[in-house]
């Protein structure tokens, strides 16, 4: 289970929406100062906080301190999803128009339209599931003394 921990902003029947901060591991590496990527992290992330729908079936207060949790199978899935389906459909299409002996502009073309109909799979796949539990985030616990220092601030 991958967790995190958050604010709760909102509260809706079955599910409530949680500020989670996030965290970059660039702050610990020594490299951070000649690094691309601590750069591109800097520069893409303005806005520090999320706000996330989290599944839950008890009642939670605004305010409420709470660790959140998805599956690592989930994550796992929606990676391969994501990243192999259109990659495959890429090569596949370009080695199948290969096959056929066509121009290279041709092949070009048939890969663009093998990444696009991995694209177009990998969005229906993700509409199917869209609603299933298995891959939405759940509150998994509060964190206790979380309320007083909500109330007293």
């Amino acid at each position: 289970m991958i967790e995190e921990q958050g604010r709760i902003l909102s509260v809706e029947p079955g599910a409530v929406w949680v500020e989670t901060v996030r965290r970059s591991t660039c702050g610990s590496c020594q490299a951070r100062a000649g690094c691309g990527q601590a750069l591109l992290h800097k520069v893409a992330s303005r806005s520090r906080q999320g706000f996330v729908r989290v599944l839950t079936d008890r009642s939670h207060q605004i305010g409420e301190e709470v660790v959140i949790g998805i599956p690592e199978q989930a994550v796992v899935s929606g990676s391969i999803w994501v990243y192999l389906v259109p990659l495959a459909g890429l090569f596949l299409f370009a080695l199948l128009a290969q096959a056929l002996s066509l121009a290279e502009p041709w092949i070009i073309v048939a890969a663009g339209a093998g990444l696009l109909l991995g694209l177009l799979t990998v969005r229906l796949q993700g509409r199917r599931h869209a609603g299933d539990p298995r891959f939405q985030p759940q509150v998994l616990r509060t964190l206790s003394g979380s309320l007083s220092a909500a109330a007293s601030g």
